[in-house]
């Protein structure tokens, strides 16, 4: 018989341990009502995959997954508070496993004061997840009750973040700084051509309206071509007005993305209309997302055109 080895090492022990070592791991915890599920929302645009939750004898069982996924999960945030049954309050035991695993993780720890959480929860008429078990049933004994279990996790972890007097946009910003991996905050713009004639899109951020500009529909030899080709998009930028209002839509988008970062927004779609969708709307739009592609600085990550109506006439 004649035995066949393969010289593929990636199911190996010692290859399992070295994907492992490339992974990270946040633990997200802290008291109820300090932001948690906004820092969940933050990490998950940063590009961390986030667990809610979840059984700790899971939990290595997910590192290992996500090491050998192709492509791998990198980063990996747990969140864990009061609300689950398997978390009582001491987070040694999952710490030492995923580190035995050689995985790097930190744990991050939300706070606020009594009154500002007691403010929160009125606010979203929510129950506190302890509040049943404390003696009075209050509010406050509930607080209480939870800082008393959290204490061994606040002192153990690794960064601690009162939200107090934070915003969430200034939470977002301090989330940034410890888990965004030293890169600028990326913003996903979409460049989306559409025919006024068939309503404008309702997820629009800016709207362009490009119907000052000759309508290549009346011109017969260009009627029946598209403002992705060629001989119209030139017809559509030769006009008057037309290479200047390009310019200066692009500039609009530069004020508004660089606002849109420093609030915390990480998505913008900028719709462009015409009458039908189909000749100047498309051929503005693929100008500006290509003006766009080609001047970025490397804080919009990802620019898309896209075209809803072209087609549909």
């Amino acid at each position: 018989m004649t035995r066949v080895e393969s010289n593929n090492s990636a199911g190996s022990p010692r290859a399992g341990k070295q994907l492992r070592q490339q992974v990270e791991v946040v633990i997200v915890t802290g008291l109820s009502g300090a932001g948690r599920g906004t820092a969940a929302r933050v990490l998950e645009d940063l590009g961390w995959y986030v667990a809610d939750n979840l059984p700790p004898e899971l939990i290595g069982r997910l590192v290992e997954l996500g090491a050998s996924a192709e492509p791998p999960i990198g980063r990996l945030a747990l969140v864990m508070d009061v609300r689950s049954r398997f978390f009582t309050g001491d987070l040694s035991v999952v710490t030492e496993q995923l580190r035995a695993l050689g995985v790097r993780t930190r744990v991050l720890f939300l706070e606020a004061s009594d009154d500002v959480l007691i403010r929160r929860f009125g606010f979203a008429r929510r129950r506190h997840p302890l509040q049943s078990e404390s003696a009075d049933g209050t509010l406050s004994a509930g607080i209480a009750a939870e800082r008393v279990r959290l204490s061994a996790v606040k002192t153990a972890a690794d960064l601690v973040i009162d939200t107090t007097e934070l915003s969430i946009h200034q939470l977002h910003r301090k989330l940034e700084e410890a888990y965004g991996g030293g890169a600028p905050a990326a913003l996903q713009l979409t460049v989306q051509s559409f025919g006024f004639k068939y309503g404008v899109p309702l997820d629009a951020d800016m709207v362009l309206d490009v119907r000052f500009l000759p309508n290549p529909h009346w011109i017969p030899e260009l009627r029946e071509h598209t403002g992705q080709e060629t001989v119209v998009s030139e017809y559509v930028l030769s006009r008057p007005g037309a290479t200047d209002y390009l310019h200066t839509c692009r500039h609009l988008v530069d004020l508004t993305t660089n606002g849109y970062r420093q609030e915390g927004k990480r998505y913008m779609t900028v719709a462009v209309g015409c009458t039908g969708g189909k000749h100047r709307s498309v051929a503005i739009a693929e100008a500006l997302g290509e003006l766009i592609g080609a001047e970025s600085d490397g804080s919009a990550d990802v620019v898309r055109v896209v075209h809803r109506d072209l087609g549909r006439e």
